[in-house]
């Protein structure tokens, strides 16, 4: 009896059994049902019953038990997989069945039982064909996507047939569609590919890609969609733009070839793009090389007799070189201008082009990790690059630029070179931070930051290190919190007293009708009702509904609220966002607001937190708190200016020796 009965473990989804059952721990919920090889000689009988509903309920139910590798293993070594890839080379069942069936094996092959090397080239053009299908029911082509991406990461020769079998056309089709999970899934493959191909397989990838536009595609449908970009997509948007701009990395990491004749050239032509000279064919040889000498030392290169020299370090190597030339070509009066500029000032006041250029090539191949592996991890993702074809070229324009900018507003020197870079790191990494999502809007924000900026929050954000670090402050705002916590709860229930009007949205979406709702002055009862458009506060007496706050059980946010569940699908994220209930009545009935603002909802969501004796947790309760204390704590320091605060207490003194010097008024009296 006992091979033939297990316990699954509530919180793990797993089968304990006999052999295993030792592995329970003190305090797991176990309910009693079949043993994993029992539960599998069941399931594999159904899969091949005649009886359609039969079929279907089995592989339903294999699809959740598959999880369990106990249960794997048993089912595995009664060959079940292939039963599922005979369903699927077949594919005579029901959409519902296939789905069931590509799920179930899905999860079997998760567990690494078997290789996906022994699955047939015809179970691959099958699953190729449903992901190629343009009308196909979603769950088939989600769980599809994701096989062929497990089959792509496995093996090279995997890669190879599916490659031959997926049209590329139809991935790209697919970021276009509204389901998140078939774009996740889809993106999931084509990174799966663009990882796992080889060189020349990456660059065939990559032209075609670029051919169609993929970048289009993906600021368009997904980074500017209405849905926000959840954590997987995220992911894969940073692995695209990781693995794209890694394509520079071999320019990263050459020198300059001093006898590279194209190379040459390109140097020649930054020294003649900048300098209207005359004929250097007329003059003499030792005339023309101290023409170029003294050019190119206006340009700003350390060795100006050969100027190739600056170019050995690598990194940047010839990336440096490529986004000079693309600045020169690009904006060649922005380029002249820069270098007349300078070369016009006093020699330790000039910011040098072609040494400032190599330091902000290295600092953008820094920020933007070329030549790093993208993480397993990693959901970093600018959406700049998706917006921009040759992203570090242009940013590279904007910022030198820049850097121009912030060495005149530093007045700089020669000798402060390294501190203009910093600031100019600084200023790019600050913008870049909070995520543009256009270059246009990247140069607005980045010249908006200018050094003065810089310093007025190096000040701020030291001095608040300071206040904020030392362990007496931190033991003063813990002290303070309470105070200005509740503070805070009277502000939020005064709010609810003064009330708030609410918009009616039905079903058609009109929002014509205003509601309006308030809290008694003994903070027991929410009053509401009806009211017209051009009606001022109304009193607490016209408005006809009530509910008692201590019949209120719960307060539910968002997604969760029953008129959003109601109209699920259908409403916008910035409803979603103000949306709030109250349910009472032991949860039968519902209160639904939906704030005109997020001010609103905070205060209410706060208020109504409070009558229900559970903490606030707003942003908006946030930011007050820790305004409320930097002032409180700013008003108790004020004494205490450019005065040192210890880090402890200073110790108490010893008691002196004796107390003769105190006086005794008594006795003077006498």
């Amino acid at each position: 009896m006992r091979e033939q009965m297990g316990c699954k473990r509530q919180r793990r989804h797993s089968v304990s059994n006999y052999k295993n059952r030792l592995d329970i721990k003190n305090g797991c919920i176990l309910r009693l049902t079949k043993a994993p090889g029992r539960c599998a000689e069941d399931l594999y009988k159904g899969i091949q019953s005649s009886d359609s509903d039969v079929r279907c309920d089995s592989l339903k139910q294999l699809a959740c038990v598959s999880t369990d590798v106990t249960f794997a293993q048993e089912f595995i070594s009664r060959n079940g997989h292939s039963l599922l890839v005979k369903i699927v080379e077949d594919a005579h069942e029901a959409p519902l069945i296939m789905a069931h069936t590509l799920t179930g094996f899905m999860e079997l092959m998760d567990h690494g039982i078997v290789s996906w090397e022994n699955v047939s080239a015809v179970f691959i053009k099958k699953i190729a064909s449903f992901v190629n299908a343009t009308v196909l029911d979603a769950s088939i082509q989600q769980v599809s996507l994701a096989i062929l991406e497990s089959m792509v990461l496995s093996s090279s020769s995997l890669f190879q047939q599916v490659k031959q079998e997926v049209t590329l056309e139809r991935l790209l089709s697919q970021l276009q569609v509204s389901n998140q999970q078939i774009q996740t899934k889809a993106m999931a493959l084509l990174m799966a590919l663009l990882q796992t191909a080889g060189h020349a397989d990456r660059q065939e990838l990559f032209v075609f890609l670029g051919k169609k536009n993929l970048r289009q595609y993906i600021y368009k449908n997904i980074i500017h969609s209405s849905a926000s970009v959840g954590d997987e997509m995220a992911h894969y948007l940073y692995v695209l733009q990781s693995v794209t701009l890694n394509h520079l990395e071999s320019r990263m990491r050459m020198p300059l070839d001093s006898y590279n004749q194209d190379q040459r050239e390109i140097l020649h032509g930054l020294r003649q793009a900048a300098f209207e000279t005359e004929s250097e064919n007329s003059l003499s040889h030792e005339r023309r090389r101290s023409l170029c000498a003294k050019e190119f030392k206006k340009l700003g290169f350390s060795n100006n007799s050969n100027p190739g020299q600056d170019l050995l370090r690598a990194p940047p190597g010839l990336l440096a070189l490529d986004t000079m030339a693309h600045f020169a070509s690009r904006y060649p009066d922005a380029y002249s201008r820069f270098v007349l500029e300078n070369s016009s000032r006093e020699d330790k006041h000039e910011c040098p082009f072609a040494r400032s250029s190599i330091q902000l090539t290295l600092i953008l191949c820094e920020i933007l990790s070329i030549g790093e592996p993208p993480s397993e991890t990693g959901s970093d993702y600018h959406p700049i690059f998706f917006a921009q074809d040759q992203l570090l070229d242009e940013l590279f324009c904007i910022c030198i630029q820049l850097l121009n900018k912030t060495w005149k507003e530093m007045r700089a020197t020669q000798e402060d070179f390294d501190k203009v870079m910093q600031v100019v790191r600084e200023q790019i990494t600050r913008t870049l931070s909070s995520k543009p999502t256009s270059l246009e809007l990247f140069k607005n924000k980045v010249n908006a930051l200018n050094y003065s900026e810089i310093l007025k929050l190096r000040q701020t954000e030291r001095l608040h290190q300071e206040e904020t670090l030392a362990p007496p402050v931190l033991e003063l705002k813990e002290r303070l919190r309470p105070e200005l916590l509740e503070l805070i709860r009277q502000q939020r229930l005064n709010r609810l007293c003064q009330g708030t009007l609410f918009r009616k949205i039905s079903s058609r979406r009109r929002q014509d009708k205003l509601w309006h709702c308030r809290l008694s002055p003994n903070h027991k009862v929410l009053h509401f009702g009806d009211v017209e458009e051009e009606t001022e506060t109304p009193t607490i007496e016209s408005l006809q509904e009530k509910i008692p706050v201590a019949d209120i059980k719960a307060l539910l946010t968002g997604k969760d609220c029953p008129h959003m569940k109601e109209h699920k699908g259908k409403q916008t994220k910035e409803v979603l966002a103000l949306a709030f209930s109250v349910t009472y009545d032991v949860e039968e009935y519902s209160l639904n607001f939906i704030a005109s603002s997020r001010t609103d909802f905070c205060l209410w969501t706060d208020g109504l937190s409070v009558l229900l004796g559970r903490d606030m947790s707003s942003e908006c309760m946030r930011s007050e708190l820790e305004t409320l204390l930097s002032m409180e704590i700013k008003l108790r320091l004020l004494d205490l200016e450019n005065v040192p605060i210890p880090d402890s207490a200073p110790p108490v003194p010893k008691p002196p020796s004796n107390f003769n010097f105190c006086y005794d008024f008594s006795q003077a009296e006498q």
